[in-house]
């Protein structure tokens, strides 16, 4: 009987699950049909306008999602030879030592910073200093959101990294290190292709937070409504635009806003898809 109820209550606790999403699902397309119905799903999406003004109210998603993936890749860009070495540090040379310890305490404890934190030191710290090195900063929005990103999730990849190359079997290790093998030999042909299938899809599990960030994004991008010309411009994230101007939004604007956030959470969605199927590829292999 026990074991009946507490498979019933594992049945029930995973349905809720399934019943969550279906509804956030559900809100987020009801609620986007009028702006599908006006420019239709590809219209919506390819339209790099955004004007709100009433006389000549357009609504495009492209622009958004343009400077969404210049400051998302951008960050990953950066993030991947600073986790990767601090995950090297903590799961392969250093693993099970003080020192190992202490970063992993201070790698645990900037992945819980809240974003707004890190928006503040950015806008605060790092925008000073671009300014001083005679930079434009109002200009540069999509580097400097990129860089503060990027430190936003170099902790949170460099430590689903290192416990992926904890785990690979030392008996492997010790065959290598028998065979005259050095210690960075082993790490190229034992430990980083075992734990290959656990590092990529921590950095796409990264990716994803760094898609969905809003207010840090929101302090530093420029805010301005359309598609980013590079790394040197200003523009807006699919997040930020939501965080900016939901609060004001009624109408075509609101469902529009919606629709961006529908579209937000299938890429996120996608990303976090590419990451399963990654880890089972890499793990045939």
């Amino acid at each position: 009987m026990k074991d009946r109820i507490f498979r019933l209550a594992l049945f029930i606790a995973a349905l809720t699950i399934l019943l969550l999403t279906a509804g956030i699902i559900y809100a987020l397309v009801s609620r986007s049909l009028d702006t599908f119905a006006e420019y239709g799903i590809w219209g919506f999406i390819a339209n790099p306008e955004w004007d709100p003004r009433s006389a000549t109210e357009e609504y495009g998603a492209l622009s958004f999602i343009m400077g969404t993936l210049y400051t998302a890749f951008f960050a990953l860009f950066i993030c991947i030879p600073f986790s990767l070495s601090v995950a090297l540090f903590n799961g392969e040379y250093f693993k099970g030592t003080k020192i190992s310890s202490a970063v992993s305490s201070v790698v645990d404890l900037l992945a819980g910073i809240p974003s707004i934190v890190y928006g503040l030191w950015g806008f605060y710290s790092v925008r000073p200093i671009v300014i001083e090195l005679g930079v434009n900063a109002q200009g540069f929005g999509i580097f400097l959101s990129s860089i503060v990103l990027a430190i936003m999730i170099i902790p949170y990849a460099s430590s689903l990294s290192a416990e992926f190359i904890s785990m690979v079997p030392n008996r492997m290790k010790e065959g290598a290190y028998s065979l005259g093998a050095t210690r960075m030999e082993v790490i190229q042909r034992i430990s980083l292709p075992t734990a290959a299938s656990g590092i990529v899809a921590s950095y796409i599990l990264a990716l994803g937070r760094a898609l969905g960030e809003t207010m840090a994004v929101t302090m530093l991008i420029g805010n301005t409504d359309r598609i980013p010309r590079g790394l040197r411009d200003t523009g807006n994230t699919m997040a930020s635009v939501i965080a900016n101007q939901f609060g004001e939004a009624d109408g075509l604007k609101l469902s529009a806003l919606i629709a961006i956030g529908l579209l937000l959470f299938i890429i996120t969605a996608i990303i976090n898809l590419i990451a399963k199927l990654a880890m089972k590829k890499l793990s045939a292999v």
